[in-house]
């Protein structure tokens, strides 16, 4: 892995864990808008999929393990973490964003692997 590509991973890793895993307090305020949150659990499975398969590390152990997260995540945000609850339906978004990371990284390694057409 280049040095960049480590980086960008350690990086997405951060917000992904601080994303799910920081305790929240009462008077947090409303989501931006209805389903807010749920877009949020899809972006940070995609963004810490994708930046994983990005920075070469196998799809066999990345795919697996981010969905296992998935689920896990929800129980210790419900077991664990003052203001925080286990929600069904987050796991469900998270599940969404390791799939939406995953397509995205064939996509992105698909395109760059495409030979360039003749010159003009």
């Amino acid at each position: 892995m280049t040095h960049v590509k480590r980086a960008v991973l350690a990086l997405a890793l951060l917000v992904h864990l601080a994303a799910l895993y920081v305790p929240r307090v009462p008077g947090d305020g409303p989501d931006l808008f209805p389903g807010a949150d749920k877009v949020a659990h899809v972006g940070v499975f995609a963004l810490v999929v994708v930046a994983a398969l990005w920075a070469g590390l196998p799809a066999r152990w990345v795919v697996p393990l981010a969905l296992v997260h998935a689920v896990l995540s929800e129980v210790l945000q419900g077991a664990l973490l003052p203001g925080r609850e286990g929600d069904p339906w987050d796991a469900l978004a998270d599940v969404a964003g390791v799939g939406l990371g995953w397509a995205a990284a064939v996509l992105v390694t698909r395109a760059g692997r495409r030979p360039s057409g003749p010159a003009r």
